[in-house]
């Protein structure tokens, strides 16, 4: 039997795209994380960011395009913190991401902390906003709110640089119990599924390409 532990978005969403997936690249880890041209890419994008906002370094040519964008970030007012790391344990308190105690973990690309208003940024370099998932913006949110008491409010942002998108919500701090019930319900289920070592796969068309574990039965390299 082995043990949930320390989650985060990608992780949540990893398990419940598919279990046995997670099983295998997450538990076992029989397949480390390959960097592609994508991958590599996207972490140039958010370095160049954090060096914009933070340090005031020019934008690289390659990501000129998107300076205007950076450029309405950083003129935003407020107290700006890039890449920040945040923790909490299972009791919901903050603390910090390595902590020995900690619970859920999550990267926040940009946090600006305006009085009691939070504005929270994820950036996305991929080609099109379609499949945009809101709920990363979610959880950002609700660690926020426990790391800085004073915010009331969040508004965040997915912005996808290339398509020329941004996906908004907007997060108060009196629905905080609400939201993290439903995310303790998911939680549960992963922590079941490691409790029973039943990883059952979850079969879709990412199956057919984009799967690494060969092994499965729904893996496209097998048909």
């Amino acid at each position: 039997m082995t043990k949930a532990g320390a989650w985060s978005y990608s992780r949540m969403k990893g398990f419940e795209t598919c279990p046995k997936q997670y099983y295998h690249v997450n538990v076992l880890k029989e397949y480390p994380f390959e960097e592609t041209v994508a991958t590599r890419y996207g972490n140039e994008f958010h370095k160049a960011a954090e060096l914009y906002i933070k340090d005031n370094q020019p934008v690289p040519g390659k990501f000129a395009e998107f300076e205007p964008i950076l450029q309405s970030l950083r003129d935003k007012p407020g107290d700006k913190h890039c890449e920040l790391k945040l923790g909490l344990t299972a009791d919901l308190e903050p603390c910090t991401f390595f902590a020995k105690n900690v619970w859920f973990r999550g990267v926040v690309d940009l946090l600006i902390i305006d009085g009691d208003r939070a504005f929270i940024v994820d950036y996305k370099t991929g080609k099109s906003a379609k499949y945009a998932d809101p709920d990363q913006l979610e959880l950002m949110a609700l660690t926020v709110f426990a790391h800085y008491p004073q915010v009331k409010e969040a508004k965040a942002g997915l912005v996808f640089v290339i398509a020329d998108t941004v996906i908004k919500e907007n997060y108060d701090e009196g629905s905080r119990q609400e939201r993290w019930a439903r995310w303790v319900t998911r939680y549960a289920a992963m922590q079941k599924a490691h409790e029973t070592e039943v990883f059952n796969p979850r079969p879709s068309g990412l199956c057919r390409a984009h799967c690494p574990v060969v092994e499965c039965a729904h893996n496209g390299k097998n048909g």
